[in-house]
């Protein structure tokens, strides 16, 4: 069962939230899941929105460059943290995330892209927008986050920059 939510009533507990790590889903050939700790969630041209950042040498681009709908996922108590390990550590290219991090998928209402019982809290999001960040323009103490000498596929650390998406939240929801 899903209740209805108003997303403007949940922001503040999703922005504690992101700094700790919410789910960003995507499905294009399938289903993945990341964990996200940069985001945002706010009003961008009169509508609800939520802004997510992902490394342009992840499985995660790819799909949301497929398929511009996801999910996220925002837990509301004390999570298992082998969700955190295997959707914070690993590439969904070569796994099947739900299944090694134990998530059940919940059937999505409005987008194609199912949300995470495990994180209850679910905004359904069309991407608005996108845009490739540029590293010539960052500030000088945000560059430490792109170390140039380490690999693109190292999920700790890499060069890559980040592409913006601007998500419509289209519905918002508790999963119970």
């Amino acid at each position: 069962m899903k209740r209805k939510i108003d997303v403007t009533e949940y922001g503040n507990q999703i922005l504690k939230a992101i700094p700790k790590g919410v789910l960003l889903n995507s499905k294009a050939d399938k289903f993945n899941s990341m964990v996200i700790g940069w985001g945002g969630i706010g009003t961008n041209w009169g509508l609800p929105v939520f802004t997510v950042y992902v490394r342009e040498g992840r499985y995660t681009r790819e799909q949301l460059d497929q398929n511009p709908e996801f999910t996220i996922s925002v837990p509301m108590g004390n999570p298992d943290p082998q969700i955190t390990r295997v959707c914070g550590t690993v590439s969904g290219r070569g796994i099947d995330k739900a299944a090694q991090a134990h998530l059940t998928l919940e059937e999505p209402e409005i987008v194609s892209v199912p949300g995470v019982r495990e994180y209850p809290l679910t905004l359904e999001c069309r991407v608005l927008y996108r845009q490739k960040q540029e590293l010539n323009l960052y500030p000088e103490k945000a560059l430490k986050f792109y170390p140039q000498d380490v690999d693109s596929e190292n999920c700790d650390a890499n060069k890559d920059a980040h592409v913006m998406y601007i998500g419509e939240i289209v519905d918002a929801y508790i999963i119970e």
